[in-house]
C-alpha cells in the first residue's frame, strides 16, 4: 500500500499506522546514506520556509530541525519565547494563522500538548511536535533508528527497559512507540510513581492489536533479556526545586554497570535523549553535588562505555527529523 503522509502534522506516534511509522524509519535510513553519499544536488524542500517555535532551550532538537532544512534547500527562522508575541500580545490561534501564511510547516517545543495541537488546528499547515511535557515523538523516531542500526533484531522482537521517573515525557513517547511497532516496553521505576491511566489504557489498546507487551515494574527482574536500557535526566527545566526528592526516590533506578550485566545480555543498548547527567562536568551536577546530591542517571562508565550509542541517537534526530519534514511538507 502506498503511503502519502502529505500535509499532516506529526504531533504525536499514536496519530499513525505501523506502516507510516515504518516508512519514516525507511525514508530516514535512506535520506541518511544520500547524507552520508555527499548527494545534496536534489533538495527535497526547496522553495520551502519553515519556523521553529522554542519555548523550552534545546541543542539538538533546533540544530535537528535547522540542519535538516538547511540539508534539503529550506529556510528556517528560529523564534523562541522572546521573539515572539504568542500568547502574549496575540493569541495562539491568531500567531498560527498569520504563521500558516508564512510557512510551509511550524515546529514546536514547548510544555503542553495542547499548545501544538491548536497550532496545528489553526495554522493550516504541517505542525511538528519538538517536544512537550507528554510526548517527544521525534526522539522515538530516531531512537528507533538507532536501534535498528545497532540490533540485529526486527523492532516487533525489541525490549527496551525505562529507567526512573516512570511519569516523564520519554517513558509515554516510548511507551506510545513500541505500541505501535510491537515490540516489548517496560517501565521500570519506583511502585510509588503512577503512570497517567489514559496513557497507559491507550498504549495497552494499540499493543492488543500489534501484539507489543507494555510493563510497568519497580524489580530489578524487569531488566533481564532487554536489548535496549534507557535513561533521562531525573528532573525535567522547571524542576529543579523537586531534585532532593528525586535523587532520594530514583537512586536506586540509575543505570550502571551492575544494572546492565543484570539483562544478561552483553549487547545491551544503552540509550539516552540528551542531556545527560553523567559525571561532574556541567554546573548543575556540581551545584548539588555541593549541596549533598548526586543527580546523575547514569554512571560515567555506561555512558561511555561500549553499549552506549548515545551520539549516534544523538545524530540520528536529524535523519529523522528530515525524513518527516520532507514526508509532509
Amino acid at each position: 500500500m502506498a503511503i502519502n503522509l502529505k500535509g499532516r502534522s506529526f504531533l504525536t506516534l499514536m496519530d499513525f499506522s505501523p506502516a507510516e511509522i515504518r516508512y519514516l524509519l525507511d525514508l530516514a535510513h535512506s535520506l541518511k546514506a544520500k547524507k552520508k553519499a555527499g548527494i545534496l544536488n536534489e533538495p527535497l524542500l526547496k522553495g520551502k520556509n519553515v519556523v521553529l517555535l522554542f519555548e523550552k532551550t534545546s541543542t539538538r532538537t533546533r540544530c535537528a530541525f535547522e540542519t535538516a532544512c538547511l540539508d534539503e534547500g529550506a529556510h528556517v527562522t528560529f523564534l523562541d519565547s522572546k521573539s515572539s508575541q504568542m500568547g502574549k500580545k496575540e493569541s495562539l490561534e491568531d500567531t498560527a494563522k498569520v504563521l500558516g501564511r508564512f510557512y510551509d510547516g511550524i515546529e514546536y517545543r514547548g510544555f503542553d500538548q495542547k499548545v501544538v495541537e491548536d497550532l496545528a488546528a489553526f495554522s493550516g499547515v504541517p505542525v511538528f511536535n519538538g517536544l512537550t511535557d507528554v510526548d517527544h515523538p521525534t526522539q522515538i523516531l530516531a531512537d528507533m533508528l538507532t536501534i535498528e542500526e545497532h540490533c540485529a533484531k526486527p523492532l516487533n522482537r525489541v525490549k527496551v527497559v525505562f529507567c526512573g521517573d516512570i511519569r516523564n515525557n520519554m517513558c509515554y513517547a516510548w511507551m506510545y512507540g513500541c505500541a505501535k511497532m510491537g515490540m516489548t516496553f517496560v517501565a521500570y521505576g519506583p511502585a510509588s510513581l503512577k503512570i497517567d491511566p489514559e496513557v497507559l489504557a491507550a498504549a495497552n489498546a494499540i499493543a492488543a492489536e500489534t501484539g507489543a507487551a507494555i510493563e510497568v515494574s519497580a524489580d530489578r527482574e524487569a531488566v533481564k533479556d532487554a536489548d535496549v536500557i534507557y535513561s533521562d535526566i531525573w528532573a525535567s527545566m522547571g524542576e529543579e526545586d523537586k531534585i532532593p526528592e528525586r535523587v532520594k526516590m530514583l537512586t536506586p533506578f540509575r543505570v550502571t554497570s551492575e544494572l546492565l550485566r543484570a539483562t544478561g545480555n552483553p549487547d545491551v543498548l544503552f540509550m539516552h535523549c540528551l542531556p545527560s547527567f553523567h559525571d561532574f562536568e556541567t554546573t548543575m551536577a556540581k551545584e548539588w553535588r555541593e549541596k549533598g546530591y548526586d543527580i546523575r542517571e547514569v554512571t560515567d562508565e555506561v555512558f561511555r562505555g561500549k553499549n552506549s550509542v548515545v551520539f549516534d541517537e544523538a545524530e540520528n534526530r536529524m535523519h529523522t527529523i528530515k525524513a518527516v519534514l520532507c514526508a509532509m511538507i
